[in-house]
């Protein structure tokens, strides 16, 4: 079965229009980092921004043609070689079904639950051995030239580099123009969600709730406070971070806070919550805060959402 897999990743199907096409030696030498690292644990593999951060990587030190470094068209593309597969989502089976060409960045979010590989060769990759040996068929086969610099390269966590810079420099205001590589988006959305989660300590800002499991997952997300679609702004301190459920609630403006981090409830809200704290309950308690000022979410920010979307939503 080695041996199969190994042909398979020697003989993959590429452009070679203008060379060989170097997105699905890269794509794997990606998902093989990231299986590696522990990221990747079963086989579904997620177009997050690890793998974005971990395939352009990748791309700036190994593409020496001048193909787009467009992670969507392998992660489509693929498909072709027999051994990757797609699971939609909910609701869209016939679309992805249909062989339709979901290969942008964005429909593959929108439709595409996550790839997976045949099981046979997601064992082979899970054994530190045989992973080896399928990474250096890669590399042998598509980057001759590259084998110095790949060991050195596969050994940067390109994501958590990302968090470092974001965590030490506390985010940043965009520019529009800085927004049209939605590949480099989701890493830095992936980026500011993961560090505000982490200065919160896992934990959700209004309730408390906190809940990790093995793989590190958490239940909570990392919201902005002033939409990022219309202000660009990814500063820590435009961060909250909240459950599932207190996240929707504070983009519709069911609650806000004043400028002490109290919390205020909207007045008509109708509640059963027969295992649980109502919202209401909540009205006048202190969310929960970093431990660190600096962090702390903006008074101008808590400001312009009980302004602009809390007091319009009531």
């Amino acid at each position: 079965m080695l041996d199969y897999y190994a042909k398979k990743f020697a003989t993959l199907r590429v452009d070679r229009k203008r060379g060989p096409a170097p997105h699905k030696p890269i794509l794997l030498l990606s998902v093989i980092e990231l299986i590696e690292r522990g990221h990747i644990r079963k086989n579904q593999i997620v177009l997050d921004a690890e793998l974005v951060a971990a395939f352009l990587k990748l791309w700036g030190q190994l593409a020496t043609t001048d193909h787009r470094s467009d992670i969507g068209l392998p992660f489509f593309h693929l498909q072709g070689d027999g051994f990757w597969h797609y699971q939609p989502k909910p609701g869209y089976e016939a679309l992805v079904q249909s062989k339709a060409k979901i290969r942008s960045v964005g429909a593959i979010r929108e439709l595409v639950e996550c790839a997976f590989l045949d099981d046979e060769l997601f064992h082979l990759l899970r054994h530190p051995v045989t992973r080896a040996h399928l990474a250096q068929v890669l590399i042998n086969k598509w980057f001759p030239e590259k084998i110095s610099q790949i060991e050195n390269l596969l050994q940067l966590d390109a994501f958590e580099e990302m968090t470092r810079r974001f965590r030490e420099s506390g985010g940043e205001i965009y520019q529009p123009e800085d927004l049209e590589d939605e590949q480099k988006t989701i890493v830095r959305d992936g980026a500011f969600r993961k560090v505000v989660v982490q200065v919160y300590q896992h934990r959700c800002a209004f309730c408390g709730l906190q809940i990790l499991n093995s793989l590190g997952q958490n239940i909570v997300d990392g919201a902005h406070i002033k939409p990022f679609s219309r202000f660009y702004d990814d500063r820590l301190d435009n961060g909250l971070s909240l459950c599932k459920n207190h996240h929707w609630a504070f983009d519709r403006g069911w609650f806000s806070l004043e400028d002490d981090y109290r919390i205020v409830v909207a007045d008509d809200l109708r509640e059963e919550s027969p295992h649980s704290r109502p919202m209401r309950e909540f009205e006048g308690e202190r969310i929960w805060l970093p431990a660190q000022t600096k962090y702390r979410p903006r008074p101008e920010a808590i400001a312009w959402h009980r302004t602009h979307i809390f007091q319009q939503a009531s």
